[in-house]
């Protein structure tokens, strides 16, 4: 049987985060969500979709000949056909990206695959959500992301950094809360405690306006 998945939208524009920013990507964002969280910028993407095939979204990922492709939401995992989507990309050459909120078990996606996994701060209301056993899945291409609203957010993270040894594991993203904390400001913390995070900017929302979708 074919396998089907409720897709919110299926673009090509410039990745705007982790360490693969700034390069064209195709991205698959499917739909609904576990969480709420308190800043979410994608929360169209909790209900609205359509209907796809694996073989039609490998078709669209080939008319836009990008090699990068990301796989999004919402929350990617909670569909059981995500694997078989990550599978079938990586079968026909594409590197692909797997964002994740960190809430459910990512063994189950390719190892060739790169997966983006936020670890949930308490700003976001949603930090009790973790699902840290998560951390003895990753790989050293892995990336895990913060998204930072405050001093407390900031302190919590690097708390969970020391305690999960992730400097060791895999690349560390900072992102701070779009319209809520300067980036200046993470900067200077990060400077502060040297530590050894990768800030980013959601380079999507500089180049276009911060609304607009499928960009």
């Amino acid at each position: 049987m074919n396998t089907i998945l409720k897709v919110n939208e299926v673009f090509h524009s410039i990745q705007g985060e982790s360490t693969f920013a700034g390069l064209p990507c195709t991205f698959i964002r499917l739909t609904g969500c576990n969480l709420r969280c308190s800043y979410c910028d994608t929360a169209y993407a909790y209900e609205e979709g359509k209907e796809w095939s694996i073989p039609d979204l490998i078709d669209c990922a080939k008319h836009y000949q990008s090699p990068l492709v990301e796989v999004t939401g919402g929350e990617p995992l909670l569909q059981a056909g995500t694997p078989e989507l990550v599978r079938a990309l990586l079968d026909e050459g594409r590197e692909v990206l797997v964002e994740t909120n960190g809430s459910l078990d990512i063994s189950v996606i390719d190892k060739r695959a790169v997966i983006i996994m936020d670890m949930k701060c308490p700003d976001s209301g949603m930090s009790d959500k973790n699902l840290f056993a998560n951390v003895g899945c990753l790989k050293s291409r892995d990336e895990v992301k913060f998204v930072i609203a405050s001093e407390g957010d900031y302190s919590w993270a690097k708390s969970m950094i020391k305690e999960h040894r992730l400097e060791r594991t895999c690349t560390i993203l900072f992102s701070s809360v779009y319209g809520k904390l300067r980036p200046s400001r993470l900067a200077e913390w990060i400077l502060r405690d040297r530590l050894k995070a990768r800030l980013q900017l959601q380079l999507h929302k500089y180049i276009w306006e911060p609304e607009k979708r499928g960009v």
